[in-house]
């Protein structure tokens, strides 16, 4: 589980096919202080496994789900990927509940700058856009953000200057696609209000 703080932003060493799968090579420093053969770390949003690490970058595995559900395999060279380790029993909670587990991707329709802060609308298939509310959680390539409004075929979300900083979210331009996990209490809610109608 994570809380979509992101720790740092790495930087892609390359995406390479392996076999049935994609390599995704990420230089990184903070991610890298106690990591272990097996941990998990959120890329852009998205679960994965260290397969292999060293002093300066960790290897993660892409499976085929993986590369239909994200906008993970689009990367290149130098491009910069949030980061964040999964929580510790012990950690302190920042942001809210995200797993990880990336429903679908967005697009970035239109940015605007409202004083030091950035408004950005995002659309969304509402499929997905149905689990949103005003002032709801959304993860958004993996960062915690609040949804400041729904409409009919899109969110918009206000990054402010701290959050600018520290997120690749900021530097996309319109047309982007970042990885989208809505909140997992309301999949949980519409579920168990389907189960309950049918029985």
């Amino acid at each position: 589980m994570f809380t979509g703080i992101i720790e740092e932003i790495g930087t892609v060493r390359e995406l390479n096919d392996a076999g049935d799968g994609v390599s995704l090579s990420i230089e990184a420093s903070k991610v890298l202080e106690d990591v272990q053969q097996g941990d998990s770390i959120a890329v852009n949003g998205t679960c994965l496994t260290v397969v292999t690490f060293d002093d300066t970058s960790f290897e993660v595995g892409l499976a085929p789900e993986t590369m239909r559900r994200t906008s993970l395999g689009v990367l290149g060279p130098g491009d910069g990927v949030n980061l964040e380790r999964s929580m510790p029993a012990n950690g302190r909670f920042g942001g809210h509940v995200v797993q990880g587990h990336v429903d679908t991707t967005g697009r970035i329709h239109s940015r605007e700058i409202d004083g030091d802060s950035l408004v950005l609308t995002i659309e969304l298939d509402p499929d997905y856009l149905k689990y949103l509310v005003p002032k709801g959680y959304i993860a958004v390539d993996g960062t915690s953000l609040t949804v400041i409004d729904v409409l009919e075929d899109a969110f918009t979300l206000m990054l402010i200057a701290y959050t600018q900083e520290h997120v690749i979210l900021s530097r996309q331009p319109v047309g982007y696609r970042p990885n989208i996990e809505v909140d997992i209490f309301g999949k949980y809610i519409e579920r168990l209000m389907r189960s309950g109608a049918s029985s």
